[in-house]
């Protein structure tokens, strides 16, 4: 136990662990998918590169913002560590190097048996003769000509390091013994690599062929040494209450002084490809003002981007034989493929599974939508869109065919701004009225309403879904979609909308539990319901994070008193399963496979009562209090039914999951004598849409797997 300086508040850690290390654990899980000799070797070689962009993007957000909040707030607490900024940076900062170690000794193998199969990322003094014209011919042809280097001295100013670009640094030696360093650009312009003519696979990255010519680059100096530097800076541009999300400080007043004491230099990471000799490293860390612990060395390639560019590159044939076979999400056998889906879903609701469902019903309902006389009205919520979305494009013809279109747009979607802020505008010039979300609240809820009117009255179809309108990630991610015509919800979603257009965050809702006022209370009352169950209560949550203090509380308390609890969470999980009379009687699962694991259920209690809810709304703070998010309950037992079979599936998944450990850390879960189950390919060759109850694989028994019979139907 421990007393939260700035609070009366007393906190328990014991049984809970700091958000970043834990994201850190996470994403040496994605690794660790290119060690696994199941899977593809190109798309091994990609999970190496998502491992890396996704360390990117945690230096840029959650290491920026710790600096800042370092910067104005360094006393404040941590909820679930008792961390300070300052202590959970130097946690960060001693966590990365054994990560980087282990994505070298990763990369070096999957670059081995690429280049068994003909696919090699070459050194110079790999080449033939031949080769080495051609890359030579390609240097003094395109690359040379562009070219930009620079000398840093007092006549030329410290060039400015572009987040996540690359650089060769060379240090000189003037004639007079003067050390000084060159930087040499990479050209954004140009292919990341080279794929050497009349190969198969045989490739030089651009930065191998740069480094190769830079002594030529520098004629008046002696070029003693070079490597490759990527800087990575703190890019967390918002100014909201998300960006210091578990922290209890005043958001306005901490980004007010932080903005008096951002320093110019604002590298919180600087990767080096090569190790350097002292001098130049002394150079280096002066001229970026980067400190010690910030300098990382990378035996990989710091920017591993141009695997997408390799994959395209090769021959179809080579590329098939090492990627994953191709899937085509599959029409749900429950709808007829021409029939109105109106109507259909009037007969009933519908419960679509991307990416193994195709997202075509859908389109097709808002194709029917644009053109029905009867649609009055097509209302929706957007947080990233597909750059060739043809959702947007519907909604464009659905407006100009005389329909209200609505389209609550959220432009401050991280990393997709631009691409939001040009389908805006093309809603708008096509007659959409397009509006921008609530002051300091994201709307990441997902929500599309169609209103039609006739001589009976006026009815809603209503579509809820777990994931973005995006074509795209839809084949990508797994994301749940409930399409219903039930009258409760769509009143909902009717005064959803609403609300949203008079800045109301207050609304009140039958069905719906809508944050950030409604859906926190919420869940804590449907957590309680268990907990007064006792030992006959059951939780089960799928989400990809959890960090909100107050429910991790909430399901400590229910494992004291008993409640089984299992979840599946992905990502972050601030809450440790196992701890001797804390949560002992919760178990957390984690998937790691092909695709992105992303769909959110709430499922509380078993049998005739049990209620479940797909959501938006991951279990975190800025979920839950700092966002616009919608849970919607499932009613239809024959979609409970399909939802209880995801979670089943999952649960017993001893390929791609694994136990989060009472410590923190993760147990890879084994077959052993088992059969191999993986959920994720289960469900690429089994209906979800079945015309009977589908029965799961042989379920697993023993100690860790302890899952049969707590599932069966109708209890």
């Amino acid at each position: 136990m421990s007393k939260d300086p700035k609070s009366s508040v007393i906190r328990d850690y014991s049984y809970t662990q700091n958000r970043e290390l834990s994201w850190l654990r996470f994403n040496r899980r994605v690794l660790e998918e290119s060690a696994d000799e199941g899977v593809p070797l190109l798309e091994r070689l990609k999970f190496i590169a998502i491992f890396s962009s996704n360390l990117d993007e945690f230096f840029m957000v959650r290491v920026g913002s710790l600096v800042d909040l370092a910067a104005v707030s360094p006393q404040e607490v941590d909820n679930k560590s008792g961390m300070t900024p300052h202590q959970q940076l130097k946690a960060i900062y001693e966590t990365i190097p054994a990560l980087m170690e282990i994505k070298g000794q990763l990369y070096a193998r999957v670059r081995r048996l690429l280049a068994q199969q003909g696919i090699e990322d070459l050194a110079y003094e790999d080449l033939t003769d031949q080769e080495r014209q051609q890359a030579d011919d390609y240097f003094r042809s395109l690359v040379l000509p562009i070219l930009s280097p620079q000398i840093v001295s007092q006549r030329h100013p410290t060039p400015h390091l572009g987040n996540k670009e690359q650089y060769v640094v060379a240090l000189l030696r003037s004639k007079s013994g003067k050390a000084s360093l060159g930087f040499v650009p990479l050209p954004r312009s140009l292919r990341p690599l080279f794929l050497l003519p009349g190969s198969q696979g045989r490739y030089l990255r651009l930065e191998t062929i740069l480094r190769h010519w830079t002594p030529t680059l520098f004629s008046k100096y002696q070029v003693e040494e070079t490597t490759v530097i990527c800087a990575t800076r703190n890019a967390d541009l918002s100014f909201d209450g998300e960006k210091f999300e578990d922290s209890d400080a005043d958001f306005r007043q901490l980004m007010t002084r932080m903005l008096k004491k951002r320093a110019n230099q604002s590298i919180v990471r600087l990767e080096l490809g090569y190790r350097p000799s002292k001098q130049l490293l002394d150079l280096l860390e002066a001229i970026v003002q980067v400190k010690t612990h910030q300098i990382y060395y990378d035996s990989a390639p710091l920017v591993m981007g141009y695997v997408y560019d390799l994959e395209k590159a090769l021959p179809d044939q080579l590329r098939q034989a090492l990627t994953y076979p191709p899937y085509q999400p599959r029409w749900p056998e429950d709808l007829v493929r021409g029939k109105s889906m109106i109507d259909q879903i009037r007969q009933k609701d519908r419960l679509l599974f991307f990416p193994y469902d195709t997202i075509d019903p859908f389109l097709q309902l808002l194709e029917e939508a644009a053109e029905r006389p009867d649609v009055a009205s097509i209302k929706i919520t957007i947080y990233r869109l597909a750059s060739t979305s043809k959702i947007a494009r519907i909604l464009c013809r659905a407006a100009e065919n005389g329909k209200e279109v609505v389209a609550l747009m959220e432009l401050r979607a991280r990393f997709d701004e631009a691409n939001n802020i040009t389908w805006s505008k093309m809603l708008e010039e096509a007659g959409c009225k397009v509006i921008y979300g609530m002051e300091n609240f994201k709307c990441h809820s997902k929500i599309c309403l169609i209103t039609l009117q006739d001589r009976r009255g006026t009815q809603y179809i209503t579509q809820v879904g777990t994931g973005n309108y995006n074509e795209k990630t839809s084949t990508l991610y797994t994301d749940l979609s409930v399409m219903t015509a039930d009258p409760a919800i769509g009143a909902d979603g009717a005064a959803f909308f609403r609300n949203m257009l008079t800045d109301n965050l207050e609304g009140e809702y039958q069905a719906l539990l809508v944050a950030p006022n409604g859906l926190k209370p919420q869940l804590c009352q449907l957590i309680q319901e268990q907990i007064d169950r006792g030992s006959q209560g059951y939780i089960c949550i799928k989400a990809n994070s959890v960090t909100e203090r107050d429910v991790i509380d909430k399901l400590q308390e229910a494992s004291q008193a008993g409640v089984k609890v299992e979840m599946i969470i992905r990502g972050i999980c601030c809450l440790r399963p196992g701890v001797l009379l804390k949560t002992e009687h919760i178990q957390i699962t984690s998937i790691v496979g092909r695709y992105l694991e992303h769909a959110r259920i709430y499922a509380f209690g078993r049998g005739e009562g049990a209620k479940y809810y797909i959501a938006s709304a991951d279990l975190m703070t800025r979920n839950l209090q700092r966002r616009v998010e919608i849970a919607c309950p499932i009613w239809s037992k024959a979609l409970q039914e399909q939802l209880r079979w995801i979670l089943d599936l999952q649960l017993q998944d001893n390929a791609k999951a694994s136990f989060l450990q009472p410590s923190g850390a993760y147990l890879r879960k084994e077959a052993g004598k088992l059969p191999r189950l993986d959920s994720q390919e289960e469900l690429m060759k089994t209906s979800f849409h079945p015309a009977e109850p589908t029965p799961l694989p042989q379920k697993h028994n023993g100690l860790l797997h302890r899952l049969s019979g707590l599932f069966h139907r109708g209890n």
